[in-house]
């Protein structure tokens, strides 16, 4: 890649997301000392399978009075506090500078397995094989009556989570989230300017260089983005062209398995402690005739910097000027390249 005489090891550059059409500053210069990634080390103590205060663990009562069945596998639940609503009244007058607009839809908690302390990066493919049937099942339900179904995660109390036991959520809305209209433009009006589908385009250079590739196999594809912003960012792709989550075939579903496995396991190694994320899917949306332009991909924005009590905070100049990173994308793919694939808690 031609930067003339910019060296992106050394100097301060910019970084443009072709996603969403914004920059990101990258400052290698501020991350020169040594990498100290493990000077920090939490013994995580072996977790319980049940706990009796756990409103999703199976047979305990949940926030809503419910009772949760004694499931053996994957569970989907409605959530108790749902974001969304299916009857939510429309508004009145519109008003140009105090707009506000419908919003209706649903909100669902997947379990990822009944035992209480374990994670998709202590589950077995397997296991989570039958996480990843889940996801499709519910966008294949819920795309019927919404135009938007996103599946994600918030893992651990630092990315917000308010409950241990290990789960996933699906909301799913009657419209085009913001940051899906940003991807969904941008990948139009690339399509349309390239004669390309962006993503495609990006997963084939990505393997030509191999520089910012965590893990791959005949199917998946993990890589830092050239333009990640978050420190130890993350997105998975596949390497054929794909719309949706319903459409990966039964291969490539044990195979996302499998790099699923993998990429949470080397997060959890890096600091030898249980890794937070947010991680989500993006895919085309429902209900439209044409998506040629979409290609099914997965972000993961883990917030740990360089060990487990230091995370990247929006600060002065990202909140009023731009995002901003000092360790480069390149650096932190080497990082989680040659973390082993085995946990470290069943090394």
């Amino acid at each position: 890649m031609h930067y003339s005489n910019v060296n992106p090891k050394d100097h301060p550059h910019r970084r443009y997301n072709p996603l969403t059409g914004r920059w990101v500053l990258v400052s290698p210069q501020c991350a020169k000392p040594p990498w100290q990634g493990k000077v920090e080390k939490i013994h995580a103590k072996p977790g319980t399978p049940y706990d009796h205060s756990c409103h999703l663990c199976p047979g305990n009562t949940r926030m809503d009075g419910n009772k949760n069945p004694d499931y053996t596998d994957t569970q989907v639940f409605p959530d108790d506090f749902p974001a969304l609503l299916d009857n939510t009244p429309v508004p009145g007058d519109k008003d140009n500078l105090f707009l506000i607009a419908p919003a209706r839809g649903t909100a669902r908690v997947i379990c990822y397995s009944p035992e209480h302390h374990k994670t998709l990066s202590t589950l077995t493919p397997i296991e989570i094989q039958r996480v990843v049937d889940t996801w499709i099942e519910q966008t294949v339900l819920l795309g019927k009556d919404y135009q938007w179904v996103q599946v994600f995660e918030n893992k651990a109390s630092a990315r917000g989570c308010s409950t241990r036991h290990p789960h996933g959520q699906v909301w799913a809305t009657d419209f085009l989230p913001s940051e899906v209209q940003t991807e969904d433009s941008q990948q139009k009006q690339w399509q349309s300017t390239h004669n390309t589908t962006m993503l495609i385009e990006y997963a084939r250079r990505e393997l030509q260089s191999g520089e910012r590739i965590v893990t791959e196999n005949d199917h998946w594809l993990a890589v830092v983005p050239h333009w990640a912003a978050w420190p130890f960012e993350t997105m998975l792709l596949p390497k054929r062209p794909v719309l949706r989550l319903p459409e990966l075939k039964r291969k490539e579903r044990q195979s996302l398995a499998i790099t699923l496995k993998q990429l949470t396991t080397k997060y959890d190694n890096l600091f030898e402690a249980p890794f937070p994320y947010s991680m989500g899917w993006h895919g085309a949306p429902y209900g439209r005739s044409t998506d040629s332009h979409w290609q099914l991909h997965a972000h993961f924005y883990p917030p740990l910097l360089n060990y487990t009590s230091v995370c990247k905070f929006t600060t002065g100049f990202e909140m009023l000027a731009e995002t901003q990173r000092g360790l480069t994308p390149e650096k932190a793919a080497e990082h989680l390249r040659d973390l082993s694939d085995t946990h470290s808690l069943s090394a």
